[in-house]
């Protein structure tokens, strides 16, 4: 992607965020990894939820590791040719946590519900690029089925 365009599609997170405050890039997150998990069902990639997130995290020109813990857990490992977010940037401690609660962690999620809907996902963040300037984003990633929420309640 073009230097210039980068600049600008950070600028322009960066203005949804002042403009909009935290809702509008988390409405518009939340909408577009649901676009995204129905453009992969339509397309028949949604055999597992690894396969699902190693093909988004691939498009971003990441190298993705997924590892299944136990039988509800993964760690997700996201590395990255730099010190580069596509989505926030560069180094920005100040930035990082907006940009996960609001653009990654919505993105994500609605992504993982639209594509396996008996689930619900949880996840917690490790590491971020715009909070430790390294190359990776690591999260832990829970998953739990709806049916089996419901009768333990």
């Amino acid at each position: 992607m073009d230097k210039d365009a980068l600049k600008f599609f950070h600028a322009y997170i960066n203005e949804m965020i002042e403009v909009g405050g935290e809702n509008l890039p988390r409405a518009v997150s939340t909408k577009l990894g649901s676009k995204l998990g129905e453009l992969y069902k339509k397309r028949g990639w949604n055999t597992t939820i690894e396969a699902a997130l190693k093909r988004s995290y691939k498009v971003l020109g990441a190298t993705p590791t997924i590892r299944k813990l136990d039988e509800s857990t993964y760690e997700v490992s996201i590395k990255h040719s730099k010190k580069f977010c596509p989505i926030g940037g560069k180094s920005n401690p100040s930035q990082a946590t907006i940009i996960q609660d609001n653009i990654c962690y919505p993105y994500t999620k609605s992504f993982l519900i639209t594509m396996f809907p008996k689930y619900e996902f949880h996840a917690n963040i490790n590491r971020c690029i715009l909070a430790d300037n390294d190359r990776y984003c690591k999260y832990t990633l829970k998953v739990s089925d709806k049916n089996n929420q419901a009768k333990k309640l």
